[in-house]
């Protein structure tokens, strides 16, 4: 495992929190899951896509210090902003090729790892309950870039109630006994995600020989149309043939300046979107009958 690249531990999805007996539960973080092997002389970061990430973050340099032997941790690569995980923050880290802009962000926009499992340890540990894997994790310290994930017993509904207060991503219900399944997406760890709902007016749309077409989607604001993003919708919905009696030779939008196909704004329809980004676009925003 230590000389292999793999994809970690993928989670399964559903639509509310169920109790359930003999599950942990945690905080679903808002950021980058990755893979970290290191030891005391080296470091190296992994992504769920198997790309090496170690240059974009120097400052989990430190977390070689935490180690004694050969170690894989599993966690979220995050990035705070007023007191909750930011992905807007964080992806402003992700696209730097500038050692210079690199090394200035990692101290004025320091990431932070959350670790939720350690699968490798001097051997593979993989094959133990996540119990005992967290038993093992305990005994690493924390520092200032590395922490490890908080997480509480059988009761889920009341920690979700909570995430859904601060506005956080979800929660991840996990069996404590299921072993690590890499390059696989088990139904031993579970998401339950925080969804917002909302109404927004179709001012466009695209589409081409694929089965599905482009929704351009916008809100007022001050009496002016503001682009929100775009979701992707099954052309056999009927929504597509509406769409087409409503042609505009108009653009509607105040920001958005693309060529595409508009409509008279006259129909709104609900979409559910995990966050706003920092333009206030949607983000992972789908449309769900």
């Amino acid at each position: 495992m230590w000389n292999k690249l793999f994809t970690p531990m993928l989670l399964s999805e559903e639509k509310e929190v169920i109790n359930k007996k003999n599950y942990l539960y945690e905080l679903k973080y808002d950021g980058m899951r990755t893979l970290i092997y290191v030891s005391p002389i080296n470091l190296k970061i992994i992504t769920r896509n198997k790309k090496d990430v170690t240059h974009l973050f120097p400052e989990l340099n430190t977390i070689k210090e935490l180690v004694k032997n050969k170690t894989i941790f599993d966690g979220e690569i995050i990035c705070m902003e007023n007191g909750l995980p930011s992905f807007s923050k964080l992806q402003s880290r992700l696209h730097l090729k500038n050692t210079y802009k690199i090394n200035n962000q990692s101290i004025n926009n320091t990431v932070t790892f959350i670790c939720f499992d350690i699968i490798y340890q001097d051997k593979n540990l993989n094959n133990l309950k996540l119990i005992e894997r967290k038993k093992i994790l305990d005994k690493i310290n924390d520092n200032n870039v590395f922490v490890k994930s908080f997480y509480i017993l059988n009761n889920g509904k009341k920690l979700y109630k909570n995430v859904l207060k601060l506005g956080m991503e979800g929660i991840v219900e996990k069996d404590i006994n299921s072993t690590y399944e890499i390059n696989v997406r088990s139904t031993s760890w579970i998401k339950v995600k925080n969804i917002k709902t909302n109404y927004f007016y179709i001012g466009g749309y695209t589409y081409n020989n694929t089965n599905l077409f482009s929704v351009y989607l916008g809100e007022y604001k001050n009496n002016k149309l503001y682009y929100v993003g775009k979701v992707f919708i099954k052309k056999k919905n009927i929504l597509f043939e509406e769409l087409k009696k409503i042609h505009s030779n108009i653009n509607p939008f105040y920001d958005f300046k693309n060529e595409i196909q508009f409509v008279k704004v006259i129909k709104k329809i609900k979409i559910k979107y995990i966050e706003r980004t920092k333009n206030n676009h949607l983000r992972q925003p789908f449309y769900d009958i």
